[in-house]
């Protein structure tokens, strides 16, 4: 009798250390999740890091998508190896996901599917990561990046007419500030697109190399906003920079009582 009390302590031991993972083999085995560790708190953005081993890729890359608790899909990333992937050793991954976070308290469910190019079920694996949301609503604004989408810029020819019209706004949850402004413009030089907004052919140079802002003054509807550009990475053809310009003034005139904006000093975003 005590034998088989023992075996089976031993059996219910097991099936809670180890993931839920559907198919032949266990998250040990092919896949090891370092963030987020299973019931954390997670809010945007959220880094998730580990290790898989090479066959759980393919071409190097495998899917990541983020599930609130009705399964709308919040977010989707496709990781790429930081390693050689041809090989059944283990090799590290890490990337961020970017969302727009559930009430604090509500569930969701991180995936992260082995990819499967066969499409055959047989080779379909995945390990399901149980989170929970961090950050009341209340504390908290949904702001507009504008970044370039080429093919709503197009004339009559297809040729490229870098004006406003390619601008595509994506939103972000940020905490509440005194500086919105300042928040808004800094993130949108950060340059981070998700994947499905990739997917949607939207784009933007951004970040460039030493680009910072160093300062934001708004006066009777004028915003003033200084950078800082010490490698002239804001320079080049007609094109280029206005394109750059309108997603910089495109964001920054969401916000009440900016009518107008000045980008100093004078030499920046200019052909």
């Amino acid at each position: 009798m005590k034998t088989f009390v023992y075996i089976a302590v031993a059996i219910i031991a097991t099936i809670l250390l180890v993931a839920s993972i559907t198919g032949r083999a266990t998250s040990t085995e092919l896949i090891r999740v370092t963030t987020p560790v299973p019931g954390a708190l997670v809010r945007s953005p959220l880094i998730v890091s580990g290790q898989a081993r090479g066959n759980w890729y393919f071409e190097a890359s495998f899917p990541i998508r983020l599930f609130d608790s009705e399964g709308k899909e919040l977010a989707v990333s496709v990781v790429q190896a930081q390693g050689e992937w041809m090989t059944t050793e283990f090799v590290p991954f890490e990337t961020k996901l970017i969302f727009i976070s559930p009430p604090t308290g509500q569930v969701g469910t991180l995936v992260l599917q082995k990819d499967n190019p066969s499409g055959l079920s047989e080779y379909d694996n995945e390990l399901r990561i149980p989170v929970r949301f961090e950050g009341d609503a209340s504390d908290t604004r949904i702001i507009k990046l504008f970044y370039y989408n080429e093919s709503k810029d197009l004339d009559a020819s297809g040729n490229i007419m870098c004006s406003e019209r390619g601008l595509e706004s994506v939103e972000r949850q940020v905490p509440f500030s005194i500086t919105p402004v300042q928040d808004a413009i800094k993130l949108l030089l950060q340059g981070e697109l998700t994947f499905t907004e990739q997917g949607r052919g939207i784009e933007t140079e951004f970040p460039l190399s030493g680009l910072e802002l160093v300062s934001a003054s708004l006066s009777n509807g004028s915003l003033a906003l200084t950078f800082a550009d010490p490698q002239n990475r804001t320079s080049g053809g007609s094109c280029r920079v206005n394109i750059l310009r309108a997603q910089v003034e495109a964001t920054a005139k969401q916000f009440d009582g900016v009518q107008e904006v000045h980008l100093a000093p004078a030499e920046l975003f200019q052909p």
